[in-house]
Order: structure tokens, then C-alpha cells, then sequence
């Protein structure tokens, strides 16, 4: 899948990965994909929670490694 965005938080820790993500989101249009790499074990929670309450569409998560790279589709 392509994506409009990326944000390469690796090394980031809890909460700066979704801070992040938040912040780019904002900026971008709606229907827009932001690719997220992050490799903070808190992610794989925190990344999904943060669609749920926002809005956001999680589109899916994939291992890079030791890294996971999110889609994250912004909402209307």
C-alpha cells in the first residue's frame, strides 16, 4: 500500500511515537496515510488506542525488523 507521509520515530519512547503521529495528522488531509515506524514495545498498544480515539483508521501493522511500520489513515 502506498502512503502520502511517513514519520520515523525509532528510538522514541512512550508517549512520543503517537505525539508525533497526532501532530503530522493534523497537518495532512482527510483520507491521507501516514506510515509510523516505531520500535517502542509500548507501541503496539498505544498506536492502536490512539486511532480509537481519535478517529483515525489503523489500515494495519507490519514487522520491519525489530522496528513495527503502522498505517494510519486520517479522518474526515
Amino acid at each position: 500500500m502506498n502512503w502520502d507521509q511517513e514519520i520515523d520515530a525509532l528510538g522514541l519512547l512512550c508517549p512520543l511515537p503517537v505525539l508525533k503521529a497526532r501532530k503530522r495528522l493534523k497537518e495532512m488531509q482527510p483520507g491521507q496515510v501516514l506510515r509510523l515506524l516505531a520500535d517502542d514495545p509500548a507501541a503496539v498498544v498505544d498506536v492502536p488506542h490512539f486511532c480509537n480515539e481519535s478517529g483515525h483508521e489503523l489500515l494495519g501493522s507490519a514487522d520491519e525488523g525489530a522496528a513495527q511500520a503502522y498505517l494510519i489513515r486520517r479522518a474526515p
